[in-house]
């Protein structure tokens, strides 16, 4: 791990740098306040919670929606789980979107899924 103020290497993982003095458990503020090309807007740093997002919308779609749903769900909650770890990457509201949209279209195709086939179950009788 590399000192976030002067970028000296610490082999022995202590929390102080041995050069600066610098607490190497803090974050730059010079880096949060960066920032990147997309504003902060897009948690590239965070996939998880990006995929699940993206998969959280597109599981309204007719057919494919149940499975996008289902991995949008266990994808957001690993992107929490990641965010949790490591408040630095962003990207809670991205998975927090596509945990939502996940679980919603997912309930609701497997329940069009059960009224389908109880509708031709009870056709053929």
């Amino acid at each position: 791990m590399n000192c976030w103020k002067c970028g000296a290497e610490n082999p022995a993982q202590i929390p102080i740098c041995g050069r600066c003095g610098a607490d190497l458990n803090l974050v730059s503020a010079q880096a949060v306040v960066e920032g990147d090309v997309t504003g902060g807007i897009i948690p590239y740093k965070n996939p998880k919670a990006l995929i699940a997002y993206y998969l959280g919308i597109l599981s309204g779609l007719p057919l494919i929606g149940l499975p996008l749903g289902i991995a949008a769900f266990i994808l957001g909650i690993l992107g929490l789980r990641d965010r949790r770890k490591n408040p630095v990457i962003k990207g809670s509201i991205h998975a927090g979107i596509g945990i939502g949209c996940g679980c919603l279209f997912s309930l609701l195709w497997g329940l069009a899924i059960v009224g389908i086939i109880v509708a031709i179950v009870s056709e053929q009788r």
